[in-house]
């Protein structure tokens, strides 16, 4: 029993090893952040979709300053998909192609193919699925919306993200750096990033969006942003280098300020 508690635990330590040394140099292989060679950007106006994620309160400043909330009237019809909105059109850009100049094909045909779409991980071999009749995405969900609200999944995957437990534990300024180069580095590969904003235990945010451009201001880098409660043009997210911060500007669901931040969507764990 001694010898193969002796055997696996050196299997053990080498497993760690190689993991470390392939981590050390996978991280020397990443360090330059200059863009790579892209054949096709994200584009705002066409690979976003064209209706929102909509919001159950509406927010405000009342007349002595203090930021309230009420319920909207009506009730809207699709609420709490930020989620499944991001991470859907992290899957459209990355698997998706559309072809307009192919024929229109019925509503069985194209549930099937976002079906196809949103049931897939990373590309394949980058092998697109091609939807027929449609310039893009956005020109695509302006059409189809019902059925895309139906097909990329329900409220309960916004509950149920998988990376919801790392809300939970502590974000240091280090570990925000660390994931403003991460960040960095994806985009700069032409993957886009679903990031997760929350201020927990406050729960003034617990919101989705994808990152995908960023530049360097000289204070620290600025982030272009598809916030999916936000169609009609990009946002911003900003990293302070001095405060190590994350910060998301004020609208009309979030007051504004300093958020933590860490990528959703891509691994087993998050």
């Amino acid at each position: 029993m001694w010898t193969l508690q002796k055997f696996f635990g050196l299997r053990f330590r080498l497993a760690v090893l190689v993991f470390t040394l392939a981590t050390i140099f996978s991280g020397c292989a990443t360090a330059n952040l200059e863009r790579a060679s892209r054949p096709r950007v994200f584009d705002f106006e066409k690979d976003s979709f064209g209706y929102p994620n909509e919001l159950v309160w509406e927010y405000f400043f009342d007349t002595e300053g203090k930021w309230k909330s009420r319920r909207r009237e009506p009730k809207p019809d699709y609420t709490h998909h930020c989620f499944v909105v991001a991470h859907s059109a992290k899957q459209f850009f990355q698997n998706a192609q559309f072809v307009p100049e192919k024929p229109l094909v019925d509503e069985v045909a194209y549930r099937e193919l976002v079906h196809q779409v949103v049931s897939r991980g990373d590309p394949s071999n980058g092998r697109k699925i091609i939807f027929p009749g449609y310039a893009n995405l956005r020109e695509f969900s302006l059409a189809e919306e019902t059925l895309l609200k139906e097909e990329c999944g329900g409220a309960w995957k916004s509950y149920f993200q998988r990376g919801h437990w790392r809300m939970m534990l502590p974000f240091s300024r280090r570990h925000q750096k660390a994931t403003s180069k991460s960040l960095i580095e994806s985009i700069a590969r032409n993957r886009l990033a679903v990031v997760h904003l929350v201020r927990f235990p406050q729960l003034t945010i617990n919101h989705a969006i994808v990152l995908f451009d960023f530049r360097d201001s000289g204070q620290g880098i600025e982030f272009d942003v598809y916030d999916p409660n936000k169609p009609d043009q990009p946002g911003k997210l900003t990293f302070d280098r001095v405060s190590q911060t994350f910060k998301f500007p004020a609208n009309d669901y979030f007051i504004g300020g300093k958020v933590n931040v860490y990528e959703i969507y891509r691994s087993c764990f998050y």
